[in-house]
């Protein structure tokens, strides 16, 4: 019989509500155990009672108190980025042991992309998701970094107003800034910028995501078959990813190099990758896919740090 881990999920509004859904649709190794908002009205903590699942409505402090804190190994964090600092240490100071994921732009932890470097943070106590448009555009550009040394990587992801929530709206600052660096650290760029674009459009748009890269002169087909595998990796847990048309190249002359701000002077190969993210509608819109997207590389992220658990867990 499968151990499963439990875990509760902070924050009750979108996010929150789409990532439960997911865990007690599609979760092998993950149970869910608790909701936690601070919003007694909410419809996600409404959704979450009715389905079973221990709805708490006065914060961090309502889920210590509980007694289903005791059996949580798991904490999901989808708040803000200054409300996770607060809730890291709180929870923490009480259980050190215990395994944070943050769906939002605080990144106290190491940054976590499942396809690019998942299995690499398995021990670390607190790891961050990045943005939505890091999880959409980073394993294009490590893609990119395993055929060729990239120089300079810039990303655009434009998503639809209406899936932009107070918290995106809140830390757009912070968005941009974990992005750029999170396209470096884990997307191997030496230099890394990310601009995010509010579509007002009605109807709703899909995300839509550009990803620019500069990188030495590298074998063009190898490169567009490392991309086309890397979006076949993604679409393992976000199924409405995908390239929207074939990966472009332009040759970039020594004699008439770019200048990029940090970087210098670069020629070389610049690859362009357009790409379409298209939710799942568990509980979002399909045109948010910029939510689908980081619930669902989440969900990833704690079913094999579940599984490790359980593992250790049956053999102890």
């Amino acid at each position: 019989m499968t151990t499963r881990i439990k875990a509760a999920i902070i924050g009750s509004g979108n996010i929150g509500s789409d990532l439960m859904i997911k865990i007690l649709r599609h979760g092998q190794h993950l149970e869910i155990a608790a909701m936690v908002g601070i919003d007694p009205a909410s419809d996600g903590l409404a959704r979450a009672a009715r389905m079973g699942v221990v709805a708490i409505s006065d914060g961090v402090e309502g889920l210590v108190r509980h007694p289903v804190f005791a059996d949580i190994d798991i904490v999901f964090d989808a708040t803000s980025a200054g409300a996770h600092i607060h809730n890291d240490a709180r929870l923490r100071a009480l259980k050190p042991e215990l395994r944070m994921i943050d769906l939002t732009p605080a990144a106290i932890g190491p940054y976590c992309v499942p396809v690019v470097n998942g299995a690499e943070h398995l021990d670390a106590r607190n790891v961050n998701m990045v943005t939505c448009g890091g999880q959409a555009t980073i394993p294009i550009v490590a893609a990119v970094s395993r055929v060729a040394p990239v120089h300079y990587a810039e990303i655009v992801a434009s998503i639809s107003s209406k899936s932009a929530g107070p918290g995106t709206r809140a830390n757009i600052d912070e968005f941009t800034e974990t992005t750029s660096r999170a396209l470096e650290a884990v997307g191997g760029a030496r230099k890394g910028k990310a601009i995010i674009v509010l579509n007002p459009a009605d109807p709703p748009l899909l995300m839509r995501d550009t990803v620019y890269c500069l990188s030495d002169a590298a074998d063009e087909a190898e490169i567009a078959r490392s991309i086309e595998a890397m979006t076949a990796d993604v679409q393992r847990y976000v199924p409405g990813y995908r390239l929207k048309q074939k990966v472009q190249f332009d040759r970039i002359a020594a004699s008439a190099p770019l200048r990029i701000p940090g970087v210098g002077h670069v020629s070389g190969l610049k690859t362009s990758v357009f790409l379409e993210v298209e939710g799942a509608a568990h509980y979002l819109p399909a045109y948010a896919g910029n939510l689908d997207i980081m619930t669902s590389a989440a969900l990833a992220t704690a079913e094999r740090l579940g599984a490790a658990l359980a593992g250790v867990a049956a053999n102890a």
